[in-house]
C-alpha cells in the first residue's frame, strides 16, 4: 500500500539528516558501486559514440540485450536477444507487465510496495491470494529477505529477480522463464549490483505479447536512455561482473549478520528470520498497533532518536499495521554503525511504548 504523505515526510526527513543512522530504504552500499569505472565508461561513450547521444529503438541496445539473453540462457532459459526489452529500471517492467495482464494479481501477505503501486497505475489490482495470476519475488524475498524458489502459477506469473543474484550462498535459482516460457514475465535489473541511477532493467515477456509491450513502452517513453545503455555496455566490457557480484554478496552477508546480532541483543522478544540475501530484515514485534497513527508515531519516535525504518503497512495490500512490523535495511549502513542504529531504535520503541 502506498505510504501516507505523513510517513513519506518522516522518511524524507530521516534521509536528509546527517545525524540519522537510517535503516529505511533499499539502497545499495555506496562503497560497492563501481564509481570510477562507470565514470570512465560514461566519458568514453560520450566522446566516441554518436548513437549514445541519439534516440534509439524502444526494445533497447542490441549489445545489452545480448548480454542479458546470454546470462539467462546459461541458467537454462530459452531466450534470445530479440526476446529482451530493456526498460527504465525494473519498475517500468512491472508497469508494462501489469498493463498487459490487467485484472487481479496475487502478491502474498507482504510484498514490494512499489509493485502494488505499479499494478494500480497499469490498471491491475493487487490481492493477497485467490487468483491465477501472481507476482513472485524470486531468489530473495522483499521485504522478508528469505529464500524463495517459486514455481510458475497456473496462469501468468510476473517473476521479479531484483535480488536473485544477491543470495549470500551464491546459488542463483533457475529462472521460472525456463519452465513456463509462455506464461512467465521475467524481470531483472542492474540497480542492486551496478548502479540504480542508470535506471536500467529488463523485461522478457511471453513471445505472443512482445509486440504489444514494445508499443506500450514506445508510447510511454520512446526508449530507455541511450547513454545509460551504452555506458553500461562499455562498463560490462571492462568490468569483472562476477567479481562485483561476489564482493556484494560477502559485504551484505556481513552486514546482515551484524544487524541480526544487534536485533537479538536489543529486541530479544522480536521475531525475524535471518536473511538468505538481499538488503533487509523483516522484524515483527508483539506490541499492539491498531491504527496508522500508532505506526506513524513509532516512526516519528525513531527519527527523533536518530534512526529510521520502513513501516510494515507499506508492504501489505490492505495497509494493515498489525502485526507490528518493521523492515530494517542493512545494505546502505556502515557495518560498524548498525549496532548503534538498533540501539537508537530500541530507545524509540521504549519511548513509544511508554506513550501508548
Amino acid at each position: 500500500m502506498p505510504a501516507s504523505p505523513d510517513i513519506l515526510a518522516l522518511l524524507r526527513r530521516a534521509a536528509g539528516a546527517d545525524d540519522v543512522i537510517g535503516l529505511a530504504g533499499g539502497l545499495p552500499a555506496e562503497t560497492l558501486l563501481p564509481r570510477e569505472a562507470l565514470a570512465h565508461a560514461i566519458a568514453t561513450t560520450t566522446a566516441r559514440s554518436g548513437s549514445a547521444l541519439q534516440y534509439g529503438w524502444a526494445e533497447g541496445d542490441p549489445r545489452l540485450r545480448a548480454w542479458i539473453a546470454t546470462r539467462l540462457a546459461a541458467r537454462g532459459a530459452d531466450v534470445s536477444p530479440d526476446d529482451v526489452i530493456v526498460t527504465t529500471g525494473a519498475q517500468q517492467a512491472l508497469v508494462l507487465a501489469a498493463g498487459a495482464i490487467r485484472g487481479r494479481i496475487a502478491v502474498g501477505a507482504e510484498t514490494y510496495p512499489a509493485a502494488i503501486d505499479a499494478f494500480a497505475v497499469a490498471g491491475a489490482h493487487a490481492v493477497v491470494s485467490g487468483v491465477r495470476t501472481d507476482y513472485a519475488i524470486i531468489g530473495v524475498h522483499n521485504p522478508r529477505g528469505d529464500q524463495r524458489r517459486e514455481a510458475p502459477g497456473e496462469g501468468a506469473t510476473i517473476a521479479d529477480e531484483a535480488y536473485a543474484e544477491l543470495r549470500f550462498d551464491g546459488r542463483v535459482p533457475r529462472p521460472l522463464l525456463a519452465d513456463a516460457r509462455s506464461r512467465v514475465w521475467h524481470i531483472g535489473t542492474i540497480s542492486k549490483v551496478i548502479c540504480p541511477g542508470l535506471r536500467v532493467g529488463w523485461l522478457v515477456p511471453p513471445r505472443s505479447a512482445r509486440a504489444a509491450v514494445i508499443a506500450a513502452k514506445s508510447a510511454a517513453d520512446l526508449q530507455t536512455a541511450s547513454l545509460s545503455q551504452a555506458a553500461l555496455v562499455a562498463l560490462l566490457d571492462e568490468l569483472d561482473y562476477e567479481a562485483v557480484v561476489s564482493r556484494a554478496r560477502s559485504t551484505y552477508a556481513a552486514r546482515a549478520a551484524a544487524l541480526a546480532e544487534a536485533i537479538r541483543a536489543h529486541f530479544p522478544e522480536g521475531q525475524f528470520t535471518e536473511p538468505d540475501g538481499g538488503f533487509t530484515i523483516w522484524l515483527e514485534l508483539d506490541d499492539p498497533c491498531p491504527t496508522p497513527r500508532d505506526e506513524q508515531a513509532l516512526l516519528a519516535a525513531a527519527v527523533d532518536a536518530g534512526t529510521s525504518f520502513d513501516p510494515g503497512s507499506m508492504f501489505r495490500v490492505d495497509g494493515a499495521t498489525s502485526p507490528l512490523a518493521l523492515r530494517l535495511s542493512f545494505s546502505h549502513c556502515a557495518i560498524d554503525a548498525l549496532g548503534e542504529a538498533v540501539r537508537r531504535l530500541a530507545i524509540a520503541v521504549a519511548r513509544w511504548r511508554a506513550r501508548t
